[in-house]
């Protein structure tokens, strides 16, 4: 799948089928992540993959709003370093990297949780210095759905040209 149609088309997955994703389909999107580029190169940020069912469930139960991390094939969680500035702006590029290279295999994600999941740092042994920041659950989807049409606003209410409320004129 070509970048643009996979911006194109990703869309949030939430129901997973149970299915077993490739170990190198698993590798392709962490080393999405690790490859993304960081603000001064200074990659402050630690994926965690969990493919344990066990784990996944704990996942599921501590995220309030991602109890669907138990039905995943594979969760990455992101911290990042608490004292990096640009940690969140780093880590969400990462995390983009990991949807979108994802996705171009048929493997739906979702973001969830937010930062200050410290219920996950504790499960997953993560150093008091570094913050989650985000569980993504990764798995096929259940549904069918690459190719749907985006419920989106129309592209002059929200892209300008020059300054504010300029209209650029886009042959998209």
């Amino acid at each position: 799948m070509e970048t643009y149609d996979a911006v194109k088309t990703v869309l949030a997955v939430r129901e997973f089928q149970s299915i077993t994703l490739p170990e190198e389909s698993v590798q392709r999107i962490v080393e999405s992540a690790r490859l993304t580029g960081s603000s001064m190169n200074a990659q402050p940020w630690h994926f965690i993959v969990v493919q344990r069912k066990d784990l996944l469930k704990k996942l599921g139960d501590l995220v309030s709003s991602g109890p669907y991390i138990a039905d995943a094939a594979m969760a990455v969680i992101v911290a990042t370093e608490k004292t990096s500035v640009y940690g969140v702006s780093d880590a969400s590029r990462a995390i983009q990297s990991m949807i979108l290279t994802a996705w171009s295999e048929g493997i739906g994600s979702n973001w969830a949780g937010w930062v200050g999941m410290e219920d996950v740092g504790t499960l997953l042994d993560i150093p008091p210095a570094f913050e989650v920041v985000a569980v993504i659950p990764f798995g096929f989807p259940k549904d069918e759905r690459i190719g749907f049409r985006k419920r989106r606003k129309p592209i002059e209410d929200v892209i300008h040209s020059e300054k504010f409320g300029d209209p650029l004129i886009t042959g998209l």
